[in-house]
């Protein structure tokens, strides 16, 4: 099934599952949709978590990067962080993607970087709450 957006605001298209699949918890699977796009170039097509799986069942996607070059089948990495088996059926909603631009950056070599006010600090330097 092509991938289609279930209202009409919503940022990512439903990705569908091309096959029947169980996902033992801790075990990742890669799932096929048994489909293939050519995204324009500077655009990349991310896959995201469908939050429903990821709320009641801790099914969450993984490796989601779609570059404008690659013309393979879109498959979705899923990992089961949950207590319970997780089963897929073919044409079953497994995940979202969002297609969006790409800038690409100059990355050069330097001495010593612009200093800026909150300069190295990072994991939690802006407090808790």
């Amino acid at each position: 099934m092509l991938p289609s957006y279930a209202k009409p605001l919503d940022a990512g298209l439903d990705l569908r599952s091309s096959e029947d699949a169980v996902i033992k918890p801790l075990e990742r699977k890669l799932i096929s949709t048994g489909i293939a796009v050519a995204l324009p170039t500077n655009f990349v097509g991310l896959i995201w978590d469908r939050s429903g799986n990821s709320v009641r069942h801790g099914v969450h996607c993984m490796a989601g990067v779609i570059d404008a070059g690659y013309r393979g089948e879109i498959k979705v990495l899923m990992i089961n962080l949950g207590n319970a088996d997780f089963e897929v059926k073919k044409n079953d909603r497994i995940a979202q993607l969002l297609i969006q631009p790409v800038l690409q950056g100059d990355l050069r070599v330097v001495d010593k970087l612009d200093e800026t006010h909150r300069g190295d600090t990072g994991f939690g330097s802006s407090g808790r709450n």
